[in-house]
């Protein structure tokens, strides 16, 4: 606290880049080429600059998540945000998710001055569209100059599945196991035997999409939900992503089909062997997606 007290206050310069010959937007790209985590969007690799789409231009930067499945088509501008840039972006994007579609997919903006006319046009389709737009200021202090992110517009979240509960249409038991099979639906059974290994029990509750769990008063508890099919039951379990689960479940043998990101999800494909085969494992997941895992 004392050394915070003795820090001395001095006047930041702001530096417009657009009308400066130095600090201009090559210069602004390839600082962030040499660190993408400045733009706070987590730990970003860089995987291409300038990248070219036949009859498109030139997307100014691709950066990958290191830990994710997702990658930011990111585009720069200097000066204020315009109705070409908002198009030029999407258009790249657009191009990036057709061509790899095994990778999410944001597009990024980023603009010395993000205007309100451009938020609110990028408000009418966020959401549809997953884009970020940051704010770049760049600042003078005693002969150094500093960089300030600031995101004004995040990507907007989806609504998760037990937040669209009140809406979800219910059905019974017999119209999942028409969808899947008798088999399919008891092994769902079965899984919530371990999860009521643990108070307080819970109980299947049949909506139109998936089945998921509710308490005795009927309340929503979707840390699993479950979707029976013919020959096998797709679990997806509400976990942040890990690389240590993804090892233990790779060691495992056990099918995982992706990381929804969106939802904050592992999908697997479960049939009775693998539940019998790795009780202990799944009885963990399901432990710790519920709050109460204490090993």
């Amino acid at each position: 606290m004392t050394e915070l007290a003795n820090l001395n206050y001095v006047k930041a310069s702001f530096i417009q880049m657009k009308k400066h010959p130095v600090f201009n937007e090559r210069w602004l790209q390839d600082r962030i080429a040499e660190d993408p985590s400045i733009l706070g969007l987590g730990d970003l690799v860089l995987k291409d600059k300038e990248r070219i789409h036949s009859g498109a231009g030139r997307l100014d930067m691709l950066c990958q998540d290191a830990d994710a499945n997702r990658r930011y088509e990111i585009e720069i501008q200097l000066g204020k945000t315009d109705e070409s840039h908002i198009i030029r972006t999407i258009e790249y994007w657009d191009i990036e998710r057709k061509r790899y579609p095994q990778y999410e997919h944001v597009a990024v903006i980023v603009a010395e001055d993000i205007t309100s006319r451009f938020l609110n046009v990028v408000n009418l389709f966020n959401g549809f569209i997953p884009l970020i737009a940051i704010q770049v200021r760049a600042h003078q202090v005693n002969g150094t100059i500093s960089l300030l992110f600031t995101t004004v517009l995040d990507e907007r979240t989806l609504g998760l599945v037990e937040e669209d509960e009140e809406v979800a249409e219910s059905t019974d038991r017999s119209y999942w196991e028409k969808r899947g099979t008798k088999a399919t639906v008891g092994l769902a059974d079965d899984v919530l035997e371990l999860i009521n290994a643990s108070e307080p029990k819970l109980v299947l509750k049949y909506n139109k999409f998936y089945i998921g769990l509710a308490d005795s008063n009927g309340n929503s508890d979707n840390f699993v939900i479950f979707k029976p099919k013919k020959d096998w039951l797709r679990i997806e379990i509400r976990l942040p992503q890990d690389s240590a689960i993804e090892s233990k479940l790779e060691d495992a043998g056990l099918n995982v089909l992706e990381y929804n990101t969106r939802e904050g999800r592992y999908k697997l494909r479960l049939t009775k062997a693998d539940l019998d085969r790795h009780h202990d494992l799944i009885s963990d997941l399901l432990k710790s997606a519920r709050g109460d895992y204490q090993g």
